[in-house]
């Protein structure tokens, strides 16, 4: 642990250095750590391989690209991020010019998860640098392949003390929430979030917290039920459902249930023809044995509160793969709707009306993202209105996070701030107001003692100014 020490006190004072770096500095960093990382890639499939069984076409797309856009769009944007941007001066204080400067916060923590070990440490970690921060990692004890491939990817691009990595397990996270961060960004549950936002609160340092939750998918009676159900099914069971943004459970109007549930079952026997065991070269599996276990439970324990099992649910505890479920006859008091899925199962609740779906999303937690499907625009516009989310897709699943100009984050339960893009650069920088006034500032007249005449030019003030 003093190793942990010595690294933060040292990124301390080379954060002080930093703050003058300027655009080329960041970029050439940034540039190297994409290079580098893309020189890596047979050693990043690998990792995620080894640690969540994941295809290479699955990792490509969500690990591997995902680096490559975060990273190319910051390079691409730094210059224009950096700037310091002039703002006007009110009539008041005309005699004055007044900027925003951005500059960064110093030292960044970021806490990554398992899910995603690999985008997960190094999307936030380019916005650190890209915001002229130092940076420590922790990644996941659960991934410990790609723990290690991120600590090799570090070590050969940065010195120490600008960024570094600590594998380990409970402790080491522990200890690093002990120090005085300026910034902590961390990706997991509620749960852990709000031992990470206490934790911040000794030091007021800033948090970023990406924490998911129960996102749900909105089927109304005038959606394309054919285009839903491979999208639904498509972004719920990659990564074997372990995505934070997942579509947890299906709120479906009655009237387009039955046809919803058939087009479900014809996906997924479409995605995996052969069973579980011939799926595997496709499909991720669970990513330890306690979670594994747990989905067991929960399917159980749904079936056992009155769900019907509509498709899937098969497993395999040799390679810790669960087949995806639908899940039908779900009621709102089902045990499955009461925590998080994370995983592949998917509730299909019947619902009488739109109003029905509103107002049950409103009655839980603030979902990180909500989706709808409906071929309406009153529909679109009454949902976005009535309700409250992280984010919100209109006709599609999870592709809000894929656009690096808009934010990403939850609100309240799932989430504090966001970050992607400049949204990224935003979280770890310090937006510092900036005024040059002059000599010929009017507020001399207006220094004490406060006479009758000084009275009427305040009132004139407050009155045209």
């Amino acid at each position: 642990m003093q190793s942990i020490d010595i690294t933060f006190k040292s990124q301390q004072e080379k954060s002080i250095t930093l703050r003058s770096s300027s655009f080329k500095e960041r970029r050439s960093k940034l540039k190297l750590l994409l290079k580098n990382f893309l020189e890596m890639e047979e050693e990043v499939l690998a990792a995620l391989s080894k640690d969540l069984g994941k295809s290479k076409t699955e990792a490509l797309l969500a690990e591997i690209y995902g680096v490559k856009a975060e990273a190319n769009f910051a390079i691409k944007n730094i210059k224009s991020w950096m700037k310091i941007k002039r703002v006007a001066s009110p009539l008041a204080i005309s005699f004055t010019k007044s900027w925003v400067k951005p500059e960064p916060k110093g030292n960044i923590l970021i806490i990554s998860p398992w899910n995603y070990p690999v985008m997960l440490c190094l999307n936030p970690l380019i916005a650190a640098i890209a915001s002229g921060n130092t940076a420590i990692i922790k990644p996941s004890e659960l991934t410990p392949a790609s723990g290690e491939l991120v600590k090799a990817l570090i070590e050969k691009t940065f010195s120490s003390d600008e960024v570094a990595v600590f594998l380990g397990e409970k402790d080491v996270a522990q200890k690093l929430l002990n120090l005085p961060f300026n910034h902590i960004m961390f990706t997991g549950s509620p749960k852990v979030g709000k031992v990470v936002m206490e934790a911040a609160s000794r030091h007021l340092a800033g948090v970023t917290l990406e924490l998911g939750g129960k996102s749900p998918v909105i089927v109304d009676k005038h959606a394309n039920i054919k285009d839903a159900a491979w999208k639904i099914s498509f972004f719920k069971f990659a990564n074997a459902g372990q995505t934070c943004t997942a579509p947890d459970y299906i709120l479906c109007d009655e009237a387009v249930h039955e046809e919803l549930v058939a087009a479900l079952q014809k996906n997924m026997s479409e995605f995996f023809p052969g069973g579980i065991d011939e799926a595997a070269k496709d499909y991720c599996s669970i990513a330890n044995e306690h979670h594994f276990n747990r989905l067991k439970n929960a399917l159980a324990e749904a079936v056992s509160g009155g769900a019907r099992v509509a498709c899937g649910g098969e497993t395999s505890q040799g390679g810790l793969y669960f087949s995806p479920a639908v899940l039908t006859n779900v009621g709102y008091d089902n045990p499955i709707m009461e925590e998080e899925i994370f995983g592949p199962i998917l509730p299909v609740v019947k619902v009488k009306s739109l109003g029905e779906s509103i107002n049950y999303v409103n009655s839980n937690e603030k979902p990180l993202a909500l989706y709808l499907f409906s071929s309406k625009p009153s529909s679109h516009n009454r949902v976005l209105k009535n309700t409250s989310s992280g984010g919100m897709v209109i006709n599609d699943c999870v592709l809000h996070h894929m656009n690096p100009n808009l934010p990403f984050g939850g609100i309240n339960n799932s989430g504090v701030g966001s970050y992607h893009g400049k949204f990224g650069f935003d979280a770890f920088s310090h937006h510092k107001a900036v005024l040059k006034s002059s000599s010929l500032s009017p507020f001399k007249i207006m220094l004490p003692p406060y006479t009758k005449t000084k009275e009427t030019l305040a009132n004139l003030i407050k009155k045209y100014f």
